[in-house]
């Protein structure tokens, strides 16, 4: 059986047993919770464990590839010119349904008397209040750690990104046997690390049952009952943009059929899904865009490590969709500056905070901050956070793998998918 319907099995069974838990503990006395988290935490680790060595090496082996100044300048403007473009659709995409459909009222009423903060806030807001606008100058400091080991030790993947490109760049201005020797070096490393992902994947539907029993076991199914309309909003802008606006992209610019990419990508989607973290299902996308998509190393290398850190198409929407949510359940009225501002906001911020713990609410405060409302607005979106975080996850993952296709075609590149 391929991966993909080895890893959909396991997460309609997960859905199936976590429903179950408190059911099966009260008739049995079995508490299935911590075989849920020990096997969901391996699963991650074994992601985790390989990000740093296969993103340094990934990223050298991909720059180094590039033999001229002017074609590394070439990729690395059209990468940025893509994420810049396709963040800024998701925004405007979730910006229109949440305007339009205003899940922020209850019968033309705002919603926070109805909907109340059933949350605990308190951690959230102890976590995120020192957040504010002037973070986002924390972004270009990122970029130049002053310790690279403990930039990488801590996951800080701009920094380490940064440093890699530098690297890479340089050994192209190696000479003779030098070059040769460190390029092979590397290439020997990224090699290693793909194969090491291989081994990870077989036991991915394992690891995508533990993780997402692991939240409906936790969460349960009635969470979602006061914020249906905010929840379906967020659903139905994330659709849009994975499954219409991305396939057109795909189409127009890419010139290959958006189904073939579906199915390319399917394991990297669902362990998306299940992880809930763009970095760490980064070895998976990776290997499905080179393996199934038939993207050349010097492409998919380049592409996809940046893309995993700040490329982050759902995530950006889900900032937009939830800051106006919070706004119109306060009764805050938007005119187009308030509007413009958090387009901005929600753009910049999905780039600068994504890589670390709790992202989009940092995000969320920020953007709450400069509309001036209370930091405990998050506490409306609390309950349903996590599953959002799951499908968002998904849609940033998606949208690097349709960067890497793209900016390959561009590049003359034939891949496997063209139509």
């Amino acid at each position: 059986m391929k991966l993909h319907w080895q890893i959909l099995i396991a997460l309609i069974l997960a859905i199936f047993v976590g429903s179950l838990t408190a059911t099966i503990q009260q008739s049995t006395g079995l508490d299935l919770y911590p075989f849920f988290e020990f096997f969901g935490a391996l699963f991650l680790n074994a992601l985790k464990m390989i990000i740093v060595p296969l993103i340094v090496s990934s990223i050298i082996v991909g720059v180094a590839g590039i033999e001229r100044d002017q074609s590394f300048a070439r990729m690395g403007g059209k990468t940025l010119l893509y994420y810049i473009t396709t963040s800024t659709l998701a925004i405007i995409t979730g910006l229109i349904l949440v305007m339009w459909l205003q899940p922020g009222l209850i019968d033309g009423e705002p919603a926070k008397s109805v909907l109340g903060l059933h949350e605990d806030t308190a951690d959230v807001t102890a976590r995120v209040g020192e957040a504010s606008a002037t973070d986002i100058s924390g972004i270009f400091l990122r970029m130049i750690p002053p310790n690279i080991v403990h930039a990488a030790a801590q996951g800080q993947m701009l920094g380490l990104i940064f440093f890699s490109l530098l690297f890479g760049y340089f050994v192209t201005q190696l000479q003779g046997e030098l070059k040769t020797s460190t390029q092979s070096f590397f290439e020997g490393v990224f090699e290693v690390m793909m194969k090491i992902t291989d081994l990870i994947m077989r036991f991915a539907p394992i690891g995508v049952f533990a993780l997402v029993a692991k939240v409906v076991a936790t969460s349960g199914i009635g969470v979602f009952e006061s914020l249906l309309k905010f929840f379906l909003v967020v659903l139905a802008a994330l659709f849009i943009h994975m499954f219409i606006v991305m396939p057109i992209l795909l189409k127009v610019l890419g010139r290959v059929k958006p189904a073939r990419h579906f199915k390319a990508m399917s394991p990297a989607l669902l362990t998306a899904f299940s992880t809930s973290s763009s970095s760490a299902t980064l070895p998976i996308t990776m290997d499905c865009v080179r393996d199934n998509a038939g993207v050349s190393n010097r492409t998919s290398s380049f592409v996809l490590p940046l893309g995993a850190t700040i490329n982050m198409d759902g995530t950006a929407l889900y900032e937009c969709v939830a800051a106006l949510f919070i706004a119109q359940a306060y009764g805050l009225e938007l005119g187009f500056a308030e509007q413009f501002t958090v387009v901005i906001l929600a753009l910049m911020t999905s780039i600068g905070v994504a890589g670390i713990p709790a992202a989009s609410l940092v995000a969320i405060t920020i953007i709450l901050a400069a509309m001036g409302l209370p930091a405990e607005g998050i506490g409306l979106i609390l309950a349903v956070d996590r599953v959002l975080d799951m499908c968002r996850t998904a849609v940033n993952v998606f949208s690097d793998s349709c960067g890497a296709v793209i900016i390959a075609r561009s590049e003359g590149e034939k891949t496997k998918l063209v139509a």
